[in-house]
């Protein structure tokens, strides 16, 4: 099936009866504080312009009070833009009909919380099967699908169980399963992670990765956390006081942070775990020298390679093996260990 990415364009939200009033006033710099104080509006969205890849993961990351959760309750149209426009497949969605709006909240997008949103009363089966059943499918049809899709989250021999007899991972793959049970393009995930536990939370994410390696759906992350924005994201957006201060992806944003906000962000993050060898490589002049390294390894696992085969040299090749750049063992150190704000300053 193929997936279709969502287009965000000039979206505005500016909560209050009069927000269409000002957003000409926010356009031409009106900010946030006097919007407030002046006029009693609140500026949730500024300007936001940003393409999500279809079949990817879309990682919208910031503070509370960002604009993240507003942001991601636009695309279905759960709150209504003052202006702009959501385009998914080329349809604006901020323009549906009641009833476009309804076929495409059931069947395009699934939304999985970080608060899990269980029907306490309701067995994990009969929780998984519940958008189904919404759709009017036969039973005998969502039990099967919801029992596939049980397995496939981990939980066999769960299905009979409550909520409350749970773990808070558990009850997240269940949040998981339902919305993977609607076959929905789109899976929206509000701070899906945030209140597990740490190695929970790395488990759950490694349960997405590995059912989108294979699913390929069109996935948008909300978090305030970078090492799961990094984990997960095939494209990162990061929001401040409702704006997109920088877009990219990983590499690009620890690497080139755009700002001292970003900069402050990126600084106490492992780069040697992040960067790949296609990142920081040179392109290649005459013959490739040295061994072979996959452009997607990251400089941890390069400079172990390097020292452990005791060579400084090396090519990089694509998935194809084919070489595209030179790397050696001095690149690898100096981009583990400079941050990137002092290299530009030094290059001035």
């Amino acid at each position: 099936m193929a997936s279709h990415g969502i287009e965000v364009k000039n979206l505005y939200k500016i909560f209050g009866p009069r927000g269409r009033d000002f957003v000409q006033a926010v356009e031409n710099g009106l900010g946030k504080g006097e919007l407030n104080e002046k006029y009693g509006h609140v500026l949730g969205l500024q300007n936001i312009n940003i393409s999500m890849p279809a079949g990817g993961v879309m990682v919208v990351m910031g503070l509370s009070g960002s604009g993240k959760s507003t942001l991601i309750r636009h695309i279905n149209r759960l709150i209504d833009p003052t202006s702009g426009e959501v385009l998914y497949d080329g349809v604006d969605v901020c323009k549906m009909s009641e009833s476009d709006l309804r076929e495409f909240r059931r069947h395009k997008t699934a939304m999985v919380f970080q608060k899990f949103a269980l029907l306490p009363h309701r067995t994990v089966l009969d929780n998984t099967v519940y958008g189904l059943e919404i759709q009017g499918i036969d039973r005998d049809e969502s039990v099967k699908r919801a029992r596939h899709w049980i397995e496939r989250v981990g939980l066999k021999g769960f299905e009979k169980h409550y909520p409350n007899q749970l773990s808070g991972g558990m009850q997240q793959r269940v949040g998981l399963a339902r919305a993977l049970t609607n076959d929905a393009d789109i899976l929206l995930m509000d701070e899906a992670y945030s209140a597990l536990d740490p190695l929970i939370r790395v488990d759950m994410q490694t349960v997405l990765l590995d059912l989108q390696k294979e699913l390929k759906k069109t996935v948008v992350f909300i978090t305030h956390d970078l090492d799961e924005a990094l984990r997960l994201g095939d494209k990162i957006a990061i929001l401040r006081d409702g704006r997109v201060v920088q877009q990219g992806t990983g590499q690009e944003i620890v690497l080139a942070p755009a700002d001292e906000y970003i900069t402050a962000f990126v600084k106490e993050v492992n780069r040697g775990r992040v960067v790949q060898a296609k990142t920081i490589m040179k392109p290649l002049t005459g013959s490739p020298e040295g061994m072979p390294i996959a452009d997607d390894m990251v400089l941890e696992a390069i400079a172990k390679t390097l020292t452990d085969t005791g060579q400084s040299q090396a090519h990089v090749v694509d998935a194809n093996g084919r070489p595209i750049g030179a790397i050696d063992l001095h690149m690898v150190i100096a981009a583990m260990v400079t941050p990137t704000s002092h290299l530009t300053q030094a290059a001035a």
